[in-house]
């Protein structure tokens, strides 16, 4: 029992790397059996995989590990509290090990069956003797820990000499030489090219002008057989999705086969729908990758019209900021559902990388879970508004006409800049569908489609910040991109009907292209590419490309006029710009999308007029969230408690410089009474408008602070008092210029280092001035008569 007390004491290691080996652990001694000691380490049972990946891809010996023997506890097999118990047994061995082909060498007898063949062309370059191996056991008592035990770490034979690699000197000029397998990333790269359509002949013709280019072949990858890339596209024709007649059976069986790409399944019942959560390897890998620290959204329906179950989909944006597909899940109820995938796919990914965390998380359906969200992911929640502009774009283009069009949508965009930005006294869209009663087509449909829900976006686009419209821009092309690749091109309906089908079209043909727009190399197959292939640029990134000089303003209007990038002769007229509801006449716009030259003139546009790019979305509402932050603190509030602190501090520093033994000038010493005959004024009104706002329930999104007037206000009062201190805002942001008084920055040595509470300041403050006000009563100011 010693042994495994020792073992159990031992920290579990989980390296940060997405794969990772012997050399990124700490192994231990322990004695084992027959005395001898067992080279031995823990790790997440869930990263077993990982470990074996990254031995394999050892650059000074290359090879490959395949699964020699393995026990497993049956599930439904009782098991009895034991410290030594296992639940499962797993060896792993050096592919070429641990019998051996070459001449001489020495094949187990339960291996006895093979027979020599006349070339020594295959085998005796895969099986070598190699002894390296190591053991992984999974604990009864450590359920969630692998114990791995790697004695033999050398890949060399029984003779102590290396049997493979560059180390081998017989293996020279052979494939011993390099790993006997092709890499993860050469496999995935051949399935999805067959799976795009690209013929058997291309793939080899490119990849062996590749292989060219480098001088030879120099490690596993370049030995490709057209045999072996032949194999692959027979096995890809061969498939198919229909594994049983009952949908929910096959279902079932593709669960089962394809485990390691499924992170949540439940199936069908009387009272829970199916909820199937999908991610591959790469996609886990991509999420780690893109999503640690950075935004995240969800593209919450897609095809509830056409396919049988839509699906939602997980997106994080790579460099360009182009989204990239990371989960799908497959359910018909999404806002009751979310509850039950969000934590398996966190707590997958944190197996991987515990440091992995979100800095947001976008949505686009208020109705989804926001707090189980914010509780699963540790994040802040946006709203992107794209899904509705696009609705409500594409239908203007639909049914109204062209001078109506323009109207309407600039009074939506009026309206949801109100609904942001101000107090709403009644609903604004009663006096808009009264006023625009005549486009009633348009209106109609409204009504019908978005009237029921208007309470639920309303409240949403008054709680929770927007996404940028870069953010919308991705989300809309990765929407597009979507559509092309799943529902184009099939002859048979009907599969659409089918849960089956769309688990398999996801997993292989739209996981193709998707991994393809990764690939860096794929313009070498330009020529092959068909409709479903659509890529590129997103709108916003296009829009950045464009000149200023193809822009050209028209004055008195807010029509601007933007030169067609590709056909110079086409010049696109944009209305509206500068507002998120602006209109183009280019093709792709009147499918309800956003363009590039929506977003070039609405860029131009408000930089003449001196404003950010759309302060109508994030900008502003962070500004409100201050000004009514200031206005009206929330009880128990950090922030308040902080400032609250930090004007103790300043309050004391100011009295240190009226102190009796200090050197105070006669202008110091007045300015501080005029500031203190000031607070006493202005003092119980702040605290009775705080206190009122207490007891009302007000809250930040409750207060009308959308104009900087207030603030403005108040700084003048500041002005008026204190002459050289000035307080301007700019940008939104508050800048104090104290030019008449020289503040040490360093705290004083009696103020204690730490927050004080709302209660403590305030007594320290209350005390503070009476103690200001009485002095200022009882001493003349120096200087005075």
């Amino acid at each position: 029992m010693a042994r495994w007390d020792e073992i159990l004491s031992l920290p579990v290691q989980n390296p940060p790397t997405l794969d990772f080996s012997a050399g990124d652990l700490v192994w231990s001694k322990v004695e084992g059996w027959r005395d001898n000691l067992d080279r031995l380490a823990l790790i997440p049972y869930a990263r077993v995989d990982d470990f074996v990946r990254g031995e394999s891809a050892n650059k000074d010996c290359p090879t490959r590990f395949h699964v020699e023997a393995r026990r497993r506890r049956p599930p439904q097999a009782s098991c009895k509290q034991k410290v030594d118990g296992i639940l499962e047994y797993i060896l792993y061995w050096c592919s070429f090990g641990p019998d051996d082909h070459r001449k001489g060498g020495i094949v187990r007898p339960s291996r006895n069956t093979y027979v020599p063949k006349k070339k020594n062309a295959g085998r005796p370059n895969t099986k070598r003797g190699c002894t390296c191996h190591f053991i992984v056991k999974r604990l009864i008592a450590e359920p969630t820990v692998a114990l791995v035990i790697y004695n033999q770490d050398k890949h060399i034979d029984k003779m102590g000499l290396p049997c493979h690699g560059p180390q081998d000197k017989k293996a020279e000029g052979t494939r011993a030489m390099f790993a006997p397998y092709i890499s993860e990333d050469l496999r995935l790269r051949v399935w999805s090219l067959l799976y795009v359509g690209v013929s058997v002949e291309t793939i080899m013709q490119r990849h062996n002008e590749s292989v060219e280019k480098q001088g030879g072949p120099s490690n596993r990858d370049h030995l490709l057989t057209h045999r072996y890339v032949r194999r692959q596209e027979r096995s890809m024709r061969r498939s198919t999705y229909q594994l049983d007649e009952d949908d929910a059976v096959s279902i079932g069986l593709w669960v089962e086969s394809h485990q390691s790409h499924v992170f949540f399944y439940e199936d069908f019942s009387y009272t829970d729908p199916l909820v199937l959560g999908i991610q591959t390897e790469w996609q886990l890998q991509q999420m780690i990758r893109f999503g640690n620290k950075r935004l995240m959204a969800s593209d919450s329906s897609f095809g509830p019209n056409k396919l049988k179950h839509p699906v939602q989909t997980l997106l994080v944006f790579n460099s360009e900021n182009k989204a990239i597909p990371v989960a799908w899940i497959i359910t018909p109820r999404f806002a009751s559902t979310a509850h039950k995938w969000m934590r398996p796919l966190y707590n997958r990914v944190r197996s991987k990388d515990p440091n992995w965390m979100l800095a947001g998380f976008i949505v686009d359906d208020p109705s989804m879970d926001i707090l189980t969200i914010r509780d699963v992911f540790q994040c802040s929640v946006l709203l992107s508004f794209w899904r509705v502009r696009h609705s409500w774009h594409k239908n203007l283009v639909k049914r109204c006409t062209e001078t109506d069009r323009v109207q309407i949508s600039q009074q939506l965009g009026l309206i949801v800049d109100k609904i942001r930005t101000g107090p709403l006294n009644m609903n604004p869209f009663d006096a808009f569908m009264e006023e625009f009663g005549a486009s009633s087509d348009f209106i109609d449909y409204f009504k019908a489609t978005w009237y029921p829900r208007i309470g639920l976006w309303t409240t949403a686009l008054r709680t929770i910040p927007l996404a940028s419209q870069e953010t919308s821009a991705a989300l809309e092309f990765y929407h597009n991109q979507l559509k092309v690749r799943l529902l184009l091109n099939e002859k048979d309906s009907d599969v659409y009907q089918r849960a089956d089908w769309l688990v398999d079209k996801l997993g292989t043909k739209v996981h193709s292209y998707f991994w393809l727009d990764e690939y860096s190399e794929k313009d070498y197959f330009a020529r092959y590419w068909k409709d479903e292939w659509i890529t590129g640029l997103t709108s916003w990134r296009k829009a950045l490309k464009i000149p200023d000089s193809d822009v050209i303003l028209e004055e008195g209007t807010s029509c601007v006029r933007v030169i067609n990038q590709v056909d110079r002769d086409k010049v696109h007229l944009v209305r509206n710009s500068g507002s998120q509801f602006a209109l183009c006449d280019c093709k792709w716009a009147e499918m309800g999308n956003l363009c590039e030259h929506v977003f070039k003139a609405s860029k131009l546009i408000l930089q003449k007029e001196n404003r950010d790019l759309y302060p109508s979305t994030t900008v502003s509402q962070y500004i409100q969230a201050l000004l009514e932050m200031l206005h009206c603190p929330t009880n128990d509030s950090l922030i308040r408690d902080h400032a609250v602190s930090l004007s103790v501090l300043v309050h004391k520093k100011l009295d240190s410089l009226v102190a009796p033994d200090s050197r105070s000038t006669p202008m110091d010493q007045l300015v501080l009474s005029k500031i203190l005959q000031k607070r006493m004024m202005v003092g119980p009104g702040v605290a009775e408008q705080s206190s009122s706002g207490r007891e009302t329930g007000c809250t930040a999104m409750d207060v009308d602070l959308s104009s900087p007037s207030r603030c403005m206000g108040h700084c003048e009062e500041t002005r008026d008092v204190l002459g050289d201190v000035s307080c301007n805002i700019v940008d939104g942001r508050i800048e104090s210029l104290c030019n008449g008084m020289d503040l040490d920055s360093s705290p004083p040595t009696s103020t204690s280092p730490r927050l004080h509470s709302c209660d403590e300041a305030s007594n320290n403050v209350n005390s503070s001035n009476s103690k200001e006000i009485a002095r200022s009563n009882m001493k003349p100011i120096a200087g005075e008569t």
